[in-house]
């Protein structure tokens, strides 16, 4: 991996988990879903029609189906994420979510294209299994059995990131798709989506908005900064390198959880954190 990639997937990590924190303080579900996906496509449709005008792209019936489709991919990625933090901490649903993608990504490989990772991907698949058992382990124990739907969110929401990583890879460097058109194209199908719901919940935009602004502006302008951070890394670089380098943001969430929000079970799940992160470098080796 060049420099500059791994400099743009390091920068997305930081932010990612930076606006992961903000929505994990807002807890808003779909509507605060809308709400930042709205406010992201006003943010950043000047810097989009200026794209449009200065490069004069070519979209074609093709290409607007796999953003639609990117949209619908990223808009139950999100849901299942907010239900996620709605039930659980940051510092246990994020990790699993961003660690599982990876392993899962290496499990579809070996079933359907018949692919056969050496020892240290199943070393690092090991990894990230006691990482996920460590987590899950450590939480069950503190907290209860209630804390199984928040497991099970994070780790659907892990099974999302593979499927959209792989379709978005596909939409920028197969089908030549601007990082910048896919982003602001996908929040858009997401902002159409769920605008009837919205509609339907206008106090609670109204309680969001006051009590919850500066998080969800502050999401609006970081979450699709780190993604089009990746998806420009993604032109050029390989999935194989680019997904297991930005899941370093894994021990920033988890470090942010425990940190920011006083979130109980600091150390183990640091413990499970860092265990995810070497097992998926050791995937990206092996």
């Amino acid at each position: 991996m060049s420099l500059f990639a791994l400099t743009l997937v390091l920068v997305a990590a930081v932010v990612h988990a930076s606006w992961n924190l903000l929505a994990k303080r807002a807890g808003g579900g779909a509507t605060f879903l809308w709400l930042f996906s709205a406010l992201a496509t006003l943010i950043y449709l000047p810097i989009t029609l200026g794209f449009i005008v200065y490069t004069r792209p070519s979209l074609a019936v093709r290409d607007v189906v796999v953003i639609a489709g990117s949209g619908t991919l990223h808009l139950v990625y999100f849901v299942l994420l907010q239900r996620g933090y709605q039930r659980g901490d940051l510092s246990l649903v994020y990790p699993l979510a961003r660690g599982t993608g990876p392993v899962l990504a290496t499990l579809a490989a070996i079933l359907f294209l018949s692919e056969r990772p050496g020892p240290i991907a199943i070393g690092g698949a090991f990894l990230i299994g006691l990482g996920v058992f460590r987590l899950t382990w450590s939480s069950s124990v503190e907290h209860g059995p209630e804390l199984s739907a928040a497991i099970r969110y994070g780790l659907l929401t892990g099974l999302l990131i593979a499927i959209y990583t792989i379709w978005d890879r596909q939409a920028v460097a197969a089908f030549f798709i601007p990082p910048l058109l896919l982003d602001w194209g996908a929040g858009s199908v997401r902002t159409l989506i769920l605008l009837p719901v919205a509609l339907r919940n206008r106090p609670q935009l109204a309680h969001l908005w006051r009590n919850h602004r500066n998080a969800t502006i502050g999401v609006a302008l970081l979450s699709p900064l780190s993604y089009i951070l990746v998806l420009t890394a993604l032109t050029f670089t390989p999935v194989s390198y680019i997904a297991p380098a930005r899941e370093i943001s894994i021990l920033i969430g988890t470090a942010m959880g425990t940190r920011f929000l006083a979130e109980k079970s600091g150390q183990p799940r640091l413990l499970g954190a860092g265990s995810m992160v070497l097992g998926i470098i050791a995937l990206a080796l092996g």
